[in-house]
């Protein structure tokens, strides 16, 4: 079995309930409340910078130069979306990147960044490429979904089309050939590490929307 075969199978209920979340449906119907959406982009820069820093560590510790330059590129890209896609949502609220910054690091963001940076810098590259992988490959998989609903708002369809479209879906591509790569040289415990990584941050995505949607703060 390839190992990205494996590791579907093994979020595939996960999958699912991502499908189904009242987050995402409201996306598409364009009835999620803005507070909501705000929340999840305030929440996703700071994530966004977290996972860029454990890209730049599957790059160092990558086995050959075309994957170094790759996720180089890649981390570099997580900082683009960041300063820019991030920006001009918080811009139509009013609001600058500057402020939203400030802002304190939620508690599912801090529990998924701690456990992404400690995979990625503790693991090998086959346990940090699992770990990192659910943002790639959860997002394609979800913004293609969504795209042939997109939204009514336009804001929202914006951010549908961002991960909806070719070029993402491109970026992913490489990704997935590269994971099967790499599990042909997997031994059995390590691939075991890697799907336990796999679907550990899968969950973490279901749970990254649902706190948007439940405006999780710190309870203390």
């Amino acid at each position: 079995m390839k190992l990205t075969d494996e590791l579907w199978a093994a979020i595939e209920p996960v999958h699912a309930r991502i499908l189904d979340h009242p987050f995402l449906a409201g996306l598409t119907d364009g009835t999620l409340p803005r507070a909501a959406f705000r929340h999840f982009v305030v929440q996703d820069s700071h994530y966004l910078r977290d996972y860029a820093r454990a890209l730049a560590v599957c790059a160092a510790k990558a086995p050959g130069e075309d994957e170094v330059l790759a996720f180089a590129n890649d981390a570099v890209g997580a900082i683009a979306a960041e300063q820019e896609m991030h920006a001009d949502f918080l811009h139509a609220f009013g609001e600058d990147a500057a402020a939203a910054a400030a802002e304190p690091v939620l508690p599912t963001t801090r529990a998924y960044t701690s456990y992404l940076l400690a995979t990625a810098y503790g693991g090998s590259f086959a346990e940090a490429l699992g770990a990192v992988l659910p943002c790639y490959w959860i997002y394609a998989r979800v913004g293609e979904e969504l795209l042939r609903r997109s939204s009514p708002d336009p804001l929202y369809a914006k951010w549908i089309a961002a991960y909806g479209g070719d070029e993402f879906q491109a970026v992913v591509r490489r990704v997935l050939d590269l994971t099967d790569r790499i599990g042909e040289e997997l031994s059995a415990a390590e691939r075991r590490r890697v799907v336990e990584h796999f679907t550990t941050t899968s969950r973490y995505e279901w749970m990254f929307w649902d706190a948007a949607w439940q405006g999780e703060t710190w309870p203390v």
